[in-house]
């Protein structure tokens, strides 16, 4: 006793207090070193003494070293105190930039970091376990905020199920589940009434057959025996939902929502009134057709021999889906395939890329060209987005100037159908709009397609993909023609594959220890900038290829110009990243009688550039920067200069993005000012790096005879090579865009087309004569 009320006596504890709080006090602020914290440290610990009045009356409480150390003592007197310094701004601005890129650095690193900083490597160890511990409270409120949300939404979801429980609905009528609350007579009535309705959306199904269209929801619902119970997206029995009360009432699971939607989604709305039930109705049809035809083993599809493409059983389409299908307009040719793949991204990450159609036009480059969203009618349930339901405006795309821009507005539903499992489909607005709207997009029909994603235990999600449609084959030239009929064009396999391709790229691009092929000592920043860059350069390409609306171009017509040339001429005026003035762009597809692959090596290596590049001033050329994009040979952006270039002229390099898949092949390029991708590759802006893309797309080449993705029968079908290509030969497109005029007033000249068409047709016979010779 004697012993602890001298402890606590009031002489000692103040002085012992003020030993320990001050050395404490550094945890407090942000600036000096937390070394005396570990992993686990309690920061309300501080707060709770000072708070019961054990306050530091040593003014600031700094130490020198402030490393956490004990305070020296002697035993001759009073412990001296060490005199502590705050991190200067410098060194906490350096500490977090390393944090944000190595967040557990190993002794050779602090080393470093204690050198350049002035700091020993133990405050330097304790800095960084002290952010860490900080970066895990702050992430575990965040986990917190968003389990409190999805709490309070399972609590309202279970108190509409226990209301819904109280009232239940029969489902022969439609009524009180309890006959006794209603009279006999009413209670055969409704169930008279149920029975004409049935009635009514069977004759609605035999019209349909007839005028090629379904009627309006409003007046008949879609008749619900074709779904299986398991994919009736949280519906009743009774037809969908109900949606039989003046196209109000909607299915469980499906809430409108108005949202913010931007002035563009508000002018493609006002484009064309549409009735929002009715696309609920087509969403769960299409969604019940896409899970079908996406099973495998079904009499739906017919193998093709030796693992070719499977072709579509049209037959057997026409009688699992009589009620659904319309009157073929005349001149349009169908086109369905369906692929299957493993993707290295997990089946949650690609829901919320495809829902978002500004990620899934970056997912998809260079085939769509433009993408927004035109309504969303329903958010969906939570991360897992399902029973999202929304209204997009989209333009396909293939690399080929002979080929329209596919443009489409169509529904696209998600579902999850189980813990793992989802499923995302697409459905024209034309096939349930009345006549007139299908004037606005003539030439395409997009069947329901889309694709079903299942999660795998290695990180990888199995994707099955459904492509269906109907296009008029006569915009299409001649020579593209077994293409786009084969499904090479726009169909599954070309999905899957460039799926598979970009997320290989991101796996790459996420991996901590990502270089290129040589040590160039670009940074990460760096990288980023000039894949930024690279990407800038593809998309401006593909649009020149194929005029999308991405740029306005206006077509010019020439007598001089062979008729398989496109050329097409705009201004520009504001984009910082083009050089201003008058930008033509030319553009064409040949037949190359050599595989795929081999053109495809061709034309990216560097040392061959010197025979078909005018660039390279017949001089040869070298690689200098090359950052990977992917595990294949080739997916790559690099930069490559002249090795025989006067000093005069050692200020230009070529920016060069190059990939090859099942789908085709890729080689863009276009000259850069030196100065200009100096920055870029330290971290700078890449949007004002003005450049012009050319280059080359390799396109499969199919034989006239291929019979793939539409035949009815199980004829001889031509299987790929392993290097992508159907045949011995294979498609390129060349396209090039030159500025003729700095001034974007200036008017445009003959001979300016003249050389760019001469340009196009020197290019392709240097390629066919250096292709002989090699």
């Amino acid at each position: 006793m004697p012993l602890l009320s001298h402890l606590f006596s009031p002489n000692i504890f103040p002085n012992l207090c003020k030993a320990l709080l001050p050395s404490i006090s550094p945890i407090m602020d942000g600036h000096g070193e937390m070394g005396l914290i570990g992993e686990n440290f309690d920061p309300g610990l501080v707060g709770r003494m000072r708070e019961d009045g054990y306050e530091s009356r040593s003014g600031s409480g700094n130490f020198e070293g402030a490393s956490g150390d004990d305070q020296d003592a002697t035993d001759d007197g009073p412990p001296k105190k060490k005199k502590y310094h705050r991190h200067t701004p410098h060194q906490i601005q350096e500490l977090e930039s390393f944090f944000k890129e190595c967040p557990h650095p190993d002794e050779k690193q602090r080393m470093e970091l204690s050198r350049r900083l002035g700091l020993e490597s133990k405050q330097i160890k304790f800095w960084f376990q002290n952010r860490r511990t900080q970066m895990k409270t702050q992430l575990e409120r965040h986990e917190n905020v968003i389990l409190r949300q999805e709490n309070d939404k399972l609590r309202a979801e279970n108190d509409l199920l226990k209301q819904a429980i109280t009232s239940p609905i029969c489902n022969s009528c439609g009524g009180p589940a309890v006959p006794g609350e209603i009279s006999y007579e009413q209670h055969q009535l409704r169930i008279e009434n149920a029975r004409l309705k049935d009635e009514l959306s069977r004759i609605c199904a035999l019209t349909n057959k007839f005028l090629g269209r379904p009627l309006s929801s409003s007046a008949s619902p879609i008749p619900s025996q074709g779904l299986n119970s398991n994919l009736e997206l949280a519906v009743g029995r009774n037809g969908f939902g109900g949606l039989n009360n003046a196209g109000t009432t909607l299915p469980m699971g499906f809430e409108f929502v108005d949202g913010d939607m931007t002035p563009l989604m508000k002018s493609l709305a006002n484009e064309m009134p549409y009735d929002r039930s009715a696309f609920v109705d087509a969403a769960l049809a299409a969604m019940d057709e896409l899970i079908k035809m996406a099973q495998m083993d079904n009499p739906l599809w017919i193998k093709g021999l030796d693992g070719g493409m499977e072709t579509l059983n049209l037959e057997e389409y026409r009688r699992t889906f009589s009620s659904r299908i319309g009157i073929k307009p005349s001149g349009y040719t169908t086109e369905a395939t369906r692929e299957t793949g493993l993707v290295f991204l997990r089946g949650l990450a690609l829901v919320e890329t495809l829902m978002d159609v500004n990620r899934w036009a970056e997912m998809f480059p260079c085939m769509i060209s433009r993408a927004a969203t035109v309504d969303v009618l329903s958010s969906g349930t939570g991360v897992t987005r399902d029973n999202a339901l929304q209204v997009i405006d989209a333009e396909f795309q293939v690399l080929s100037p002979l080929i329209p821009v596919r443009h489409v507005r169509f529904i696209r539903c998600c579902k999850q159908h189980s813990e793992g499992v989802w499923a995302v489909v697409d459905v024209s607005i034309d096939a349930i709009q009345d006549a007139a709207s299908t004037l606005m997009f003539p030439n395409y029909k997009r069947l329901p397609s889309g694709c079903v994603i299942q999660d795998m235990d290695n990180k990888y999600s199995k994707v099955t993909w459904v492509e269906h449609s109907e296009y008029d084959e006569s915009t299409i030239h001649h020579l593209l023609r077994p293409l786009i009929s084969s499904g090479f064009g726009f169909g599954a396999q070309r999905w899957v594959a460039t799926l598979q391709r970009q997320c290989d790229c991101l796996a790459v691009l996420m991996s901590p220890d990502i270089l290129g092929e040589d040590d160039t000592g670009i940074t990460t920043a760096g990288r980023k900038s000039v894949l930024k860059l690279a990407q800038r350069m593809t998309c401006n390409f593909c649009s020149g290829v194929c005029a999308s609306s991405m740029h306005k171009w206006d077509r010019l017509s020439v007598g001089n110009v062979g008729e398989d040339v496109r050329v097409m001429t705009r201004k520009n005026i504001n984009d910082p990243g083009e050089p201003h003035g008058v930008v033509l762009s030319a553009s064409t597809s040949v037949w190359m009688p050599i595989t795929q692959q081999r053109l495809f090596d061709f034309l990216r290596d560097e040392r061959m550039r010197s025979h078909w590049d005018i660039l390279s001033n017949g001089g040869p050329m070298q690689e200098v920067v090359n950052v990977a994009k992917g595990p294949q040979q080739g997916n790559c952006v690099s930069l490559v200069r002249g090795t025989a270039i006067n000093a005069n002229e050692n200020n230009m390099l070529i920016l060069q993005e190059t990939w090859s898949d099942a789908s085709g092949a890729l080689v863009v390029y276009a000259p850069v000012d030196m100065s200009s991708m100096s920055v870029v590759m330290n971290g700078g802006d890449s949007a004002y790096v003005a450049l012009l893309p050319s280059g080359f797309a390799i396109l499969p080449g199919i034989s006239p005879s291929y019979r793939g993705g539409q035949s009815n029968s199980n004829g001889p079908l031509m299987k790929p090579d392993i290097d992508g290509s159907i045949s011995s030969g294979c498609l390129l497109t060349v396209g090039f865009q030159i500025l003729v005029n700095s001034i974007p007033t200036a008017k445009l000249t003959v001979e300016s087309v003249e050389t760019v068409n001469n340009l196009i047709s020197c290019t392709i016979q240097k390629i066919k004569a250096a292709l002989t010779l090699t």
